[in-house]
């Protein structure tokens, strides 16, 4: 049995377990709650009707965050000499070819975002075992592998956010900061709401949504009705 402490359970006391929280309504609650001495994340917990041992029932995409994520993004670029000159132009933090792909394999991993130009794939291959298990590996499916630097660049430095579903059938996704309005992280969960149903995979079947919780870094859990979220942009 997990054991909280006393400061966590008298939080949990003000959560009405019997009821589906509108979402700003749970929002307003996720941050009067935070009596934390720093700034918390907001999170949202998503289990889906999905298996995903099933390649048709896996679900990884990427949402642009309306009000973006609160946290400064690093962000790497390996590509040939010919592009450097766009990743500079886009805002890359950290910018190589095969001196960074070496830096990587003794170790280098400061960095939050790893883009990649197609002609350098290749090359990136023998990383995989370093950047897999941290969830750096380039993809095209992430939109990280790209000949459109500036463009890639800008977009997930502002808040363009990659999420995929873990081997529950469950998504665990950061969509903003408690110092947040909760007018702008109802803009992020919305947003990401709408991608998650246009991402819908082909083979789900049955009830998509299963249960929807939000909560702060220190905080505990307030669920959502997910059809009041659905309602407001319909």
């Amino acid at each position: 049995m997990i054991k909280h402490s006393r400061r966590f359970n008298l939080l949990l006391k003000q959560i009405d377990k019997s009821k589906l929280y509108a979402p700003l309504e749970a929002l307003y609650l996720m941050k009067d709650l935070s009596n934390i001495n720093f700034v918390e994340t907001a999170e949202v917990h998503i289990a889906l009707g999905l298996d995903p041992k099933y390649a048709d029932q896996q679900l990884k995409a990427t949402v642009m965050l309306p009000r973006g994520t609160g946290k400064t993004i690093r962000v790497a670029v390996i590509t040939t000499h010919n592009q450097i000159q766009q990743a500079e132009s886009g805002g890359a933090d950290i910018i190589g070819g095969e001196d960074l792909i070496n830096e990587i394999k003794k170790g280098r991993l400061d960095f939050d975002k790893l883009i990649a130009t197609p002609d350098v794939m290749i090359s990136i291959a023998k990383l995989g075992k370093i950047l897999g298990p941290k969830g750096l590996m380039p993809s095209p499916k992430a939109g990280t592998v790209t000949n459109d630097l500036v463009k890639t660049i800008q977009e997930f430095k502002a808040g363009k956010l990659e999420y995929k579903i873990d081997r529950s059938g469950i998504l665990h996704i950061p969509f903003g900061k408690l110092n947040f309005t909760p007018e702008d992280l109802y803009s992020n969960l919305i947003a990401l709401q709408k991608s998650i149903d246009k991402n819908r995979p082909q083979g789900s079947k049955g009830k998509y949504w299963k249960s929807i919780y939000i909560t702060s870094t220190m905080g505990p859990a307030i669920p959502l009705d997910i059809n009041l979220l659905r309602e407001s942009y319909l």
